[in-house]
Order: structure tokens, then C-alpha cells, then sequence
């Protein structure tokens, strides 16, 4: 047999995929059935579902099996973008109808002459010395005030990310992330040719042994974490298990890349806060204002500004001086300040329905945040339940997305809160509660 004939059987497998005779949520049989059917060895038909995930056509789930991708006809990146569905709940992206009020109010005059002409003026890195004091106020939390001079800025979040990563984590190297992580990082470190070593996590979050292990066996660079409203489980780490990871990565000479993007919905200081000189905290605005006006904030040790810096600017990640003249403004005159708070409330009551909805399943989350974790029934898989809720028109994210390891996702989707009105969102937490309750084929024949 040609060493090629995995591929033919991939691509005879993706073809069932195109033609609709394999459907999302579908099944494939285990490995050595595939084999025993196709009339090839078990080795062959193992690398045959290692090309298909490698694709993005296929998914395991831990103790359960391969099954067909709901984002097969997408693609692997699809899920990068809303899709316009009528309930989303995929996207966080937090929209109230005050805050366009809000924030008109706040850039009213920025189309001045005097203060668009410096608006439009080239930006760097580092932004403005005024930017950086205004920011370094803003970022301040629970007694952690970073210094403006440690402050570097990106075009949003996601770009701080990789230029944190590219600062301190070189081609080829390895960086270590909770086993169920923040989905983009995937794509960014595939990007910047960096491998991510999944970490094993409990209910306090990061356990410290798994990042000893990972790096006795793997050789890490670095660290990306949540510490504080983790992406996707919602826990925020207590006070003896965050002691705990610093005095592991101290020792291990670990340098973290500390997400704090929905830290403002906590009131824990940053973990660089107890470890200034080992953590690089990203923050942006999205999540705070909208959107559409995005700042991605850095915040690294002085050893490794100079690092950022250049990652910042060689990635084409410098955000644009309109951007940082908007955010100058709404966070040096108390407009973030009332929309975080505007945030917050928000996000408790979308919980406390949320939960009230979803009572008598199982999910994990926090009533401080805009996302929850429901695991399924045994009668659902994740993928399966994403595609029937698609035909419903809501929009979920499978457990697989956050997963870093292919094969090893749990049962379970992503509930996001934020973008829904609360009359879709009341809508849709109980067609999922109706959905949950019984199998599909039964759920589709009333229809």
C-alpha cells in the first residue's frame, strides 16, 4: 500500500463531509473497525483521523469518540467571526443602550481640528507619555498600580497577546496553557511557530505541578493563564493557589503572559501585583466600551519592554492614534470607569437568569461574568448540540474550541451573554433547556 493512502482516505472522508452524507455530530467508527472495514492496517487508519483533525473535519471527545466537525463546511478558522445569527451565544462582546450615549459625549470635540490633527498623527508602541498615565490610573486594581513606563500598547487584545508571546517565547520554543483555554491563542502561536503544552487544571484553576511536569518533560518558555474569570470556566484563582504558581514559576525562571482582559469583573489584583518582575499582563478596552473601539494594553517587567516594544512593532500590531486619542479620553474622564460598572451589574443579572433556566443541569461558572460552561447530558454530544442549536438560530461554542490537544475536549459547550437583548437571551437559555432535556431526534420531530 502507497504511504500516500491515508491521504486518499482523508480526502475520500472530507468528500463525505462536502456531499452531506456525513453530518455534523456524526460518529466515525473507532480506529480499529476503519481499519478492519477499509481493509488497511490500524496504524494507517490512525493516521488517517490524525489527517482529518489536523483538517478541522473531525473531533474527539475524551471517552467518547471522533465525530464529525460542526464547523466542518466553515472551515478550522471560521468561529473567528460573528456569523449574524439571531441569538448569539458565541461572542462576548457586550453591547448596553446607554453606552453609545456614553461615549458620544466623551469624544465629543475629538473632530476638532486641533485635536483631530494630533489624533491623526502617527502612533508608536508606547503611545504618548500623557496616554501611558492616564492608562497606567486606569489599569490600576486592588492595590497593583503599574508604572507608565512599563506600559506598551497594541491595536487590541488579541495582538497584545502575540506580541507578549513573541516577546519571550522564540520560534520553535514551547509555552504552557491551561488544558481548556482562550481559543485564539491556538491560531496566534501556530502563526508565530510557537507549540502550546496543554496544563492540567482543578477547581482552583493552573495546578502547580502541571507546570513543573510540562517543563521537566517539554522544556517551556513561558506561561499563558487566566487567573481571574477564566476563558471558559469562569473561576478566578484563590489567593494560596496563585502563591502557589508564582513560587513554581519563580523557581523555573518562568516568565507569565497574564490575561487579565475580564480581570475588571473581579476585585483581585493582577498576579503581577505579588510577582512584578516574572508576569506580562494584557489588557484591552473591547470587553469595557464596545467592540469596535479596541486598545490592547501591555504590561511587562522592564527587563523585557524594550522586547515588546519591538515584538510590537515588527508584528504591525502599533494600535492607530485616533484609537489612543478615544481611549485617552473615555478613560481619563470616568467613562470606562461607569461602563465597567454598567458591566458588572449586567453580568449578574444575565447569570442569575441564566442559572434560573438552566437549573437541574450542570454548569460551571461565576455570577461576576458574562460566559458559563454547561456540560451535556450523556444523550448530547458537543458537537451534535451546536449544530441543533444552529438550526434554532442560536449560536454556541463547542468545548473542542478550547481544548489545546485535539482528542481531549469534555462534553460540554460555551454559553456567552453579553451580546443577546435579555428577552433573546431569556428566548434562547430555554430552547436549550428544552433541547437538554430530551434527545435530538425527538426534540426535532416536534417541529
Amino acid at each position: 500500500m502507497s504511504r500516500f493512502e491515508y491521504l486518499r482516505l482523508a480526502d475520500a472522508i472530507a468528500g463525505e463531509i462536502a456531499d452531506g452524507t456525513l453530518k455534523p455530530g456524526d460518529r466515525l467508527p473507532p480506529q480499529r473497525n476503519f481499519a478492519y472495514d477499509r481493509k488497511i492496517a490500524v496504524s494507517t487508519a490512525g493516521r488517517v483521523y490524525a489527517e482529518l483533525l489536523r483538517r478541522g473535519l473531525v473531533v474527539g471527545e475524551v471517552g467518547r469518540g471522533t465525530f464529525i466537525s460542526g464547523d466542518a463546511k466553515r472551515g478550522a478558522a471560521a468561529s473567528s467571526e460573528p456569523r449574524g445569527i439571531r441569538i448569539d451565544l458565541e461572542f462576548n462582546y457586550p453591547m448596553r443602550p446607554e453606552q453609545t450615549v456614553l461615549v458620544a459625549k466623551s469624544l465629543d470635540g475629538l473632530e476638532k481640528p486641533a485635536a483631530l490633527d494630533e489624533a491623526l498623527r502617527w502612533a508608536t508602541s508606547v503611545g504618548t507619555p500623557a496616554l501611558r498615565s492616564v492608562a497606567a490610573a486606569h489599569l490600576t486594581q486592588n492595590g497593583w498600580s503599574p508604572s507608565p513606563e512599563q506600559l506598551a500598547f497594541a491595536g487590541n487584545g488579541r495582538q497584545s497577546i502575540a506580541a507578549a508571546l513573541a516577546a519571550v517565547v522564540p520560534t520553535g520554543g514551547r509555552c504552557g496553557v491551561e488544558a481548556l483555554t482562550y481559543p485564539f491563542i491556538k491560531g496566534i502561536a501556530a502563526r508565530l511557530g510557537i507549540s502550546l503544552v496543554p496544563l492540567a487544571m482543578d477547581e482552583d484553576g493552573l495546578r502547580p505541578d502541571s507546570v513543573q511536569k510540562a517543563h521537566r518533560e517539554a522544556h517551556l518558555s513561558a506561561i499563558y493563564i487566566q487567573p481571574a474569570i477564566q476563558n471558559p470556566l469562569g473561576m478566578t484563582m484563590p489567593a494560596s493557589r496563585r502563591a502557589d504558581i508564582l513560587r513554581v514559576v519563580e523557581k523555573l525562571a518562568l516568565p507569565i503572559i497574564e490575561d487579565n482582559v475580564y480581570g475588571f469583573f473581579d476585585d483581585q489584583a493582577p498576579l503581577a501585583a505579588l510577582a512584578p518582575d516574572s508576569c506580562i499582563v494584557i489588557d484591552s478596552l473591547s470587553k469595557r466600551v464596545a467592540p469596535g473601539l479596541t486598545v490592547g494594553f501591555i504590561v511587562s517587567p522592564q527587563r523585557l519592554r524594550e522586547s515588546v516594544m519591538a515584538s510590537v512593532r515588527s508584528g504591525g500590531w502599533t494600535a492607530s492614534g485616533f484609537a489612543f486619542a478615544a481611549a485617552q479620553r473615555l478613560m481619563g474622564d470616568g467613562t470606562v470607569a461607569e461602563l465597567t460598572r454598567l458591566r458588572r451589574l449586567d453580568a449578574r443579572a444575565r447569570q442569575k437568569l441564566a442559572i434560573g433556566r438552566l437549573s437541574g443541569f450542570e454548569i460551571q461558572t461565576n455570577e461576576k461574568c458574562f460566559h458559563l460552561w454547561l456540560t451535556l447530558p450523556a444523550h448530547w454530544r458537543s458537537q451534535s448540540f451546536v449544530a441543533a442549536a444552529a438550526r434554532r438560530d442560536i449560536a454556541l461554542t463547542p468545548s473542542t474550541s478550547f481544548a489545546v490537544t485535539a482528542g481531549h475536549a469534555p462534553n460540554a459547550v460555551r454559553l456567552a451573554l453579553a451580546a443577546p437583548t435579555m428577552d433573546q437571551l431569556d428566548s434562547g437559555l430555554s430552547t436549550l433547556a428544552a433541547m437538554l432535556s430530551t434527545n435530538e431526534v425527538d426534540f426535532d420531530t416536534t417541529e
